[in-house]
């Protein structure tokens, strides 16, 4: 069970994984585990949720519907028909509109301006559920799984090491920093121009860690207990970018040993990664994906102080 009598400080908000101090994001991770192993008593009765997405969804809507309808929670979804956010009326007039009706917002949106105007006038907690700079709900899954890993072998999360092969795209910024507040020990490795930014780096750099860079794959996964990977082209973005990648793809070649596989789906299956590699026994994508629901639950008790 986590431990009830640290009460770290929460942020109103979850825009970014950086907003979580390391004590906060412990406590979060170990609601987690409790909420999953069935310990946990806190509910969302009588709690609204509106979901609002501008882009197509299958792993973050469905937990989160799920995961607030299985605590007594009401979710609203509103996708990019149903709603005018930014068109027919301006971002912060939707904000202030539905901070009338709902108890908090998840927000899918395509820009991270957007989502940072939507909380900056709204009166109730905003959760990020992806943009173009950040997916912090997906760190938090990604943590608690290698939590889970670690445990296997007797390990502490902050005995990890995880190499990321690939882009360095929202995923990466998120998780960067996630593991710089837990300890992790990050290397990632990427084609020359698609690295993680500076602000990341920066960002990892204040939370007490920052990555080892690498420009060859193997160098980065060698002696790691977990190699994470995610599409080379993210939504909307231009193929053009993919003769890049030569030599990126993860397979068997990468996962020397009992080395776990990590990816956030959906996976280009034959692109940035294989399809043995996936359905391989060290794959634990669907551990993985399975997390999103008790991380994502234990942070709308938290922010709602259920």
């Amino acid at each position: 069970m986590y431990d009830n009598d640290t009460e770290p400080t929460f942020p109103t908000n979850l825009l970014t994984i950086d907003q979580l101090s390391p004590a906060a994001l412990q406590r979060l991770l170990n609601r987690s585990a409790a909420i999953k192993a069935g310990e946990e008593a806190g509910r969302l009765t009588d709690r609204t949720v509106a979901m609002v997405f501008e882009k197509p969804s299958t792993r973050t809507r469905t937990s989160f519907e799920a995961g607030v309808t299985q605590l007594g929670g009401h979710p609203t979804f509103l996708g990019q028909d149903d709603i005018h956010l930014g068109h027919g009326e301006p971002i912060k007039d939707t904000a202030r509109a539905l901070s009338q009706y709902v108890d908090t917002i998840v927000a899918r949106l395509h820009s991270h301006d957007d989502l940072t105007e939507l909380a900056a006038y709204a009166d109730v907690p905003v959760v990020n559920a992806l943009t173009d700079e950040a997916h912090p709900c997906q760190t938090l899954a990604d943590l608690l799984t290698l939590r889970e890993i670690a445990a296997e072998s007797g390990e502490q999360l902050d005995d990890t090491t995880l190499a990321w092969v690939g882009d360095g795209n929202n995923v990466a910024r998120s998780l960067v920093v996630g593991c710089a507040l837990t300890g992790v020990e990050l290397r990632v490795a990427t084609p020359a121009g698609y690295g993680v930014d500076d602000d990341a780096i920066a960002a990892a750099r204040a939370a007490g860690g920052e990555p080892a860079l690498f420009d060859a794959p193997e160098a980065a996964v060698a002696g790691a207990d977990a190699v994470y990977t995610d599409v080379w082209v993210s939504m909307g973005e231009s193929e053009d970018k993919l003769p890049a990648f030569d030599g990126f793809q993860v397979g068997k070649q990468l996962l020397a040993g009992d080395t776990k596989l990590l990816h956030c789906l959906p996976a280009g299956r034959g692109r940035e990664v294989t399809d043995g590699a996936l359905e391989s026994d060290q794959s634990v994508v669907w551990q993985q994906a399975g997390n999103r629901m008790p991380t994502q639950q234990a942070l709308l008790l938290e922010l709602l102080g259920a």
